[in-house]
């Protein structure tokens, strides 16, 4: 039987997988990777350990399927976006690369911003705000930082496309990747060049990959040097992926107008399929063809998510989360008065604020860790719901929502979702989006479905749906309101005390 071998780049780690045709998956293995956490939230991590644990994890699960690589027809992967590197003329790394997550480069992301150019409606109907995220904003902070490096690099690029030229030699970037971070403009000539010259680095245009190509599109075979490091056979072929969440829409089954997706793991991010474009402020996108051709993806994110589940619970090592979950699950509504704001990492949307931070608000005495817990979760929920709101304000609804990652291991987390919202939630039967979403491109690219969207019906299977609890719903409002009035307060505390 044939099959296809996917991964997912994360925050932590890089996840192998190889799924049958049918979508069942028959072996996985995750391999734990370094990430470097600096003041003036910069966040590293060393390219070379992207390679290594890929290497690493193929050969196990080729072992644990008991198959050999010359049955794995195709792969494909999902990587976090935005985390940009950059390479010398033999492809080897010239510093670590910037984490998605790493937001040094806020005031190069209002340089972008105050060019003016018509890319920017891709972002806010053209009066932004700009991340300082994204690539054009970290390439321009490499060049005013560290200019040796900008002026020796031979290709900027992200996670994806460093995999991917250790897979093929191929300079080839995703469309997925480009049009959603890098300015990108599928229908409208291409590169942001009108950006890059304006901020004084038209020669970053030479550094970019040679080549785009959109999820499910055959980039090229492995090369032999690859196919021998993995395990595998230089018949199989390398189909392009993207980021993680995008690709993880395709994984929940998130491909029709009016679907929403929210993908969840060390962030959060909300997408929504449309077949118009749609600009408002507080929303990116709209995206044309960028994951399904013909189609536009709207989004939202929340910066730092599950990542403050983490940092919580390293803080208290002895608790057994389980029994955090009892606990909280038992508070009402509100976490009895606590109140979390979630930006802990700053805030990707509706505000774009990469130098807002976390807040706990009306703690006593008798709040326990399983409080604080609810609050941090509750706090998480009305993040998303802040994103909904602005989806709505711009044009864009949805009857129910289509969740994948880890959070839906906390039934709590997703009733929660569900109650905030106001929506039912639907947690398919493969959670693990991001490789589902893989697994379906790599079959498609071989030439086993038609289309992706057929890959889906044969891939995807149905899972459990949670609907909202009206009293929750409805003890929830004033909370919420509570929860969005603290981020102007708090942002006028920060500013006056500059």
């Amino acid at each position: 039987m044939s099959h296809v071998l996917t991964a997912d780049g994360g925050t932590e780690s890089l996840r192998v997988r190889i799924y049958d045709l049918e979508g069942k998956c028959v072996a996985s293995h995750a391999e734990p990777y370094e990430t470097k956490f600096m003041a003036g939230a910069r966040a590293e991590q060393n390219a070379e350990d992207w390679w290594s644990s890929l290497v690493t994890a193929t050969q196990i699960c080729l072992k644990e399927a008991n198959i050999s690589g010359d049955a794995i027809d195709a792969m494909a992967y999902a990587t976090t976006c935005c985390t940009v590197v950059a390479l010398d003329k033999n492809g080897a790394p010239l510093l670590p690369a910037l984490m998605w997550m790493d937001v040094r480069a806020d005031k190069e992301a209002e340089a972008v911003l105050e060019t003016g150019d018509q890319r920017l409606i891709l972002n806010g109907n053209g009066q932004g705000p700009v991340s300082a995220e994204w690539m054009i904003p970290k390439a321009l902070w490499l060049k005013r930082n560290e200019p040796k490096i900008f002026d020796n690099a031979s290709t900027i690029c992200e996670y994806q496309d460093y995999l991917t030229i250790r897979l093929t030699g191929e300079r080839c970037a995703s469309l997925n990747n480009v049009g959603l971070r890098w300015h990108y403009a599928n229908r409208d000539g291409g590169w942001a060049s009108g950006i890059v010259e304006k901020l004084g680095m038209p020669d970053l245009l030479e550094k970019w990959p040679s080549r785009v190509a959109a999820p499910g599109e055959v980039v090229g075979n492995l090369s032999a040097t690859a196919a021998a490091e993995l395990g595998l056979s230089t018949r199989t072929k390398l189909v392009q992926g993207g980021a993680d969440a995008l690709i993880g829409m395709i994984g929940l089954g998130v491909s029709k107008p009016g679907q929403l997706a929210l993908i969840t793991g060390s962030s959060h991010l909300q997408f929504g399929v449309t077949d118009a474009p749609l600009h408002a402020q507080g929303v990116w996108g709209s995206y044309a063809d960028i994951v399904y051709r013909g189609r536009y993806i709207v989004e939202g994110g929340q910066t730092s998510t599950g990542s403050i589940i983490n940092w919580f619970r390293k803080l208290l090592s002895s608790v057994d989360l389980d029994e955090l979950n009892a606990k909280a699950a038992l508070l009402p509504p509100g976490s009895e008065g606590l109140i979390a704001q979630d930006h802990f990492q700053g805030n990707r949307t509706p505000y774009t604020d990469a130098n807002s931070r976390g807040a706990f608000v009306g703690l006593t005495l008798s709040h326990e860790p399983h409080h604080i817990f609810r609050a941090i979760i509750e706090g998480i929920c009305f993040g998303t719901r802040t994103i909904l709101d602005g989806f709505k304000g711009g044009g864009y609804t949805s009857t129910e929502m289509t969740v994948g990652g880890g959070a839906t291991a906390s039934r709590l987390w997703m009733q929660i979702h569900a109650d905030t919202a106001g929506i039912p939630v639907r947690i398919p039967e493969a959670t693990d989006a991001p490789t589902m979403g893989s697994a379906i491109l790599a079959a498609h690219g071989a030439g086993h479905f038609a289309s992706i969207d057929e890959g889906i019906d044969t891939m995807v299977k149905p899972g459990v749906l949670i609907e909202p609890d009206p009293a929750a719903t409805a003890a929830y409002e004033d909370v919420y309101q509570q929860y969005r009035a603290l981020y102007p307060v708090l942002k006028q505390i920060r500013e006056q005390a500059k």
